[in-house]
């Protein structure tokens, strides 16, 4: 074994969890000053810091002639988006789901993959598909931007008429304004940086194995540049930020279809193995639908559900690497 691979792999992952807190803090204390909602900030700040990763890798995989290991990647990193970025946490802290915006972002989410899956049903995702993925990424954007302005509005009024404001950050102070800019950069930087370390370190450790491109994206790929939202989602969750951990799950996974594929195959078509036909993009439809009882009627993830998630996951593995073999 490549002890330099192990050192990379131990050196990402470390980098990765204090980012991912560092980015938290910055996230949260920018939300408090704006007076804008956490969830929004999980969905925007949270989610496409997290996701650097993943784009990425994913296009140095398409310029690479990789097809298969770039969307393999978004796929596998959407998957254990949900399973284990939200899977985990609940393991440590049980939660409820009950931020506004949660039911209409998972909505949007589900919508999204219906289109991303009737793009690669032809086996290629081409650049008009790419064009198609990344407006679709541009009016979320202008959507979550017209959101938070009427959140932050609303509670302004709430402060200027002297009603007062509950507010999900009571234990911990804003930092101040260059802490909060250092922070979210150092968060955002280091989260890449330690994305591709342990991306290094995983693939080298791989490569022992042989396996596919496309098996390594939906695996030791997806799982390292699922890293970053799964630090981040822990720290959120410690710090009793429900809205921020599920924001960043929900973005994140928005982002790495429109954001990433969009991205991707603007810059050079992506051809579409079979296996992901046949097996995975379903998986993941399947994953995003189950969210749909958890968010609308139950509202909450305990200790067990959140087992449930985590043991799904690691089923998913050992069928990614059997069909393999």
């Amino acid at each position: 074994m490549d002890y330099m691979s192990v050192i990379f792999l131990i050196a990402g992952l470390v980098l990765l969890a204090i980012s991912g807190d560092a980015l938290v803090r910055g996230a949260l204390s920018a939300a408090q000053r704006l007076h804008i909602p956490t969830i929004i900030t999980g969905l925007t700040i949270v989610a496409f810091g997290t996701s650097a990763p993943e784009l990425i890798v994913s296009i140095e995989a398409a310029l690479n002639n990789a097809p298969g290991l770039a969307i393999g990647n978004v796929i596998g990193s959407n998957i254990a988006n949900t399973l284990l970025v939200l899977g985990v946490p609940a393991i440590i802290l049980a939660f409820t789901l009950k931020a506004d915006g949660i039911r209409r972002s998972t909505v949007f989410l589900i919508a999204v993959s219906l289109v991303f899956i009737l793009f690669l049903s032809d086996g290629l995702v081409s650049r008009f598909d790419g064009l198609v993925l990344f407006t679709l990424l541009i009016i979320y954007l202008i959507y979550s931007g017209v959101m938070a302005t009427r959140a932050r509005n609303e509670t302004l009024r709430e402060i200027s008429s002297g009603a007062e404001i509950k507010s999900d950050d009571e234990d911990e102070p804003p930092l101040t304004m260059p802490w909060l800019i250092g922070f979210l950069v150092f968060g955002i930087v280091g989260l890449g940086i330690g994305g591709k370390l342990t991306i290094t370190g995983a693939l080298g450790v791989a490569d022992m194995f042989g396996v596919a491109d496309t098996v390594v994206g939906l695996s030791i790929v997806a799982l390292g540049t699922s890293l970053p939202e799964l630090a981040a989602s822990v720290s959120a969750a410690l710090r009793k930020q429900a809205g921020m951990m599920v924001g960043n799950v929900l973005g994140s996974s928005v982002f790495n279809i429109l954001g990433i594929i969009g991205i991707t195959a603007m810059l050079m078509p992506l051809s579409v193995p079979m296996s992901i036909i046949s097996l995975d993009m379903w998986i993941m439809l399947g994953v995003f639908l189950l969210l749909l009882p958890i968010v609308f009627f139950t509202r909450k993830l305990n200790r067990i559900e959140g087992s449930i998630m985590v043991i799904a996951y690691l089923i998913y593995m050992v069928l990614v690497f059997t069909n393999s073999a």
